[in-house]
């Protein structure tokens, strides 16, 4: 097929080209004395990223979901009771993870399209009083159903019951994309991944953890051998690791960081809000559609799921977006599944990029038999960037001197209605 493929699954993302470039080197030697400089490097840019001075950060040749296996297993014991709210397919798999683990998962089941449940959470750990919960688990950022959870609010709930339970936090899909404060919000297990914010491909587990999850290694009888955090602790102590390190994608993730400290966490947090306020545009106002996620206060930065009308198959759309535009959207997942396709707009993205999977999902959507005004979603979109500031990170060049800003400069399209 001519042309390329858009990718706009909310990951594997887009990879740009640097990291491409800073991945094709040569194999060497990872016990060689010069390879402590490339883990000395990942190591600082990482506690940037994670915004923490205190916690200790790890990478494994893995996904996250190994990650979420280093966090459990590396701080509790079977039998013990874990608090966890299921809203979407990721934050299922984790509590399923905890099942097969031997814990005991106190259920929370919520609606899918909403969160944490903050109330619900802080009425729970209030009313154990006998502190038998021992870890609280929270799905940041779920991509099933484009919902972003508040976990500064979780750690909220957590002091306000005077709780000592641990917080462990999958941001997978949120590190390096929405706002992540480590140590503000007093998190003990971040898990993270190298396919979405870092722009890798998969193949890299990064796990972040607090001195007091750590200091629960010694009482922890969940059974553990590749993903055993003392044996990173001493060997990354001198800058190896203990087993073979994914060293394509370690140089790679040295180019991502400096990316990220060059347009910096800020710029690229409001990004990403800009960025998804368009596609959140086009999904209501131009298509006059509805997102999965039920209220503003859910609406993820990273992932929109897009519900579709009675009748109309999500997979279909899919399929016709795939092979008659080469554009990749995700699927719905479990409960969802047939009912939406998702656009992903995280990682190295722009609006033109945007306007890309806008097009192509309206033009599958249509092909598919949904009834919507054809350039709708992409004048929707155009409108809301147009009339908006944009981040730093967008401006290949800083206005002339004397321009009016994109917020306050005449829109023909809006001023004609």
């Amino acid at each position: 097929m001519a042309g390329r493929n858009f990718l706009f699954v909310p990951g594997p993302t887009n990879v740009p080209d640097r990291i491409q470039r800073a991945m094709m080197v040569s194999m060497e030697d990872h016990r060689s004395p010069r390879f402590p400089q490339l883990t000395q490097t990942i190591m600082a840019g990482l506690r940037e990223v994670f915004r923490t001075q205190s916690g200790t950060p790890f990478v494994f040749p893995s996904s996250g979901t190994g990650c979420w296996e280093a966090a459990l297993t590396n701080t509790l014991s079977p039998g013990d009771k874990v608090l966890a709210s299921r809203f979407g397919q990721f934050s299922h798999l984790w509590i399923d993870m905890c099942e097969r683990l031997g814990l005991d998962v106190q259920i929370v089941d919520c609606e899918w399209g909403t969160g944490v449940p903050l109330q619900q959470y802080q009425d729970i750990l209030k009313a154990d009083t006998q502190h038998q919960i021992k870890a609280v688990l929270v799905c940041q950022n779920e991509t099933a159903t484009g919902v972003a959870s508040d976990v500064a609010g979780v750690r909220e709930a957590l002091d306000e019951a005077v709780h000592p339970a641990l917080l462990f936090v999958d941001c997978v899909s949120s590190l390096g994309c929405l706002e992540f404060r480590f140590d503000d919000w007093g998190i003990d297990m971040a898990v993270s991944g190298s396919q979405k914010g870092f722009m890798l491909p998969a193949g890299l587990g990064i796990l972040c953890a607090s001195p007091k999850a750590l200091a629960m290694y010694p009482s922890s009888k969940l059974k553990r051998a590749y993903f055993d955090l003392p044996d990173m602790i001493q060997s990354n102590a001198t800058g190896y690791f203990p087993y073979t390190p994914a060293l394509t994608l370690m140089y790679g993730l040295v180019e991502a960081l400096k990316m990220i400290s060059e347009e910096g966490l800020d710029n690229i947090i409001a990004r990403h809000h800009y960025l998804a306020e368009g596609v959140r545009a086009a999904v209501t106002q131009g298509w006059q559609l509805k997102l999965c996620a039920k209220e503003q206060r859910w609406h993820s930065d990273t992932v929109s799921a897009v519900m579709l009308p009675e009748g109309i198959a999500g997979t279909e759309v899919i399929a016709r977006a795939y092979h008659r535009y080469n554009l990749s959207l995700g699927g719905g997942l479990s409960k969802v599944a047939g009912k939406l396709f998702r656009i992903g707009h995280l990682g190295d993205m722009n609006e033109i990029h945007l306007m890309a999977a806008i097009n192509g999902a309206e033009m599958a959507m249509l092909d598919c038999g949904v009834k919507l005004q054809p350039g709708s979603g992409a004048a929707a979109a155009g409108n809301y960037w147009r009339t908006h500031e944009a981040p730093s990170g967008l401006c290949a060049m800083p206005k002339p001197q004397g321009a009016q800003s994109d917020a306050t400069r005449p829109n023909p399209a809006l001023s004609s209605r």
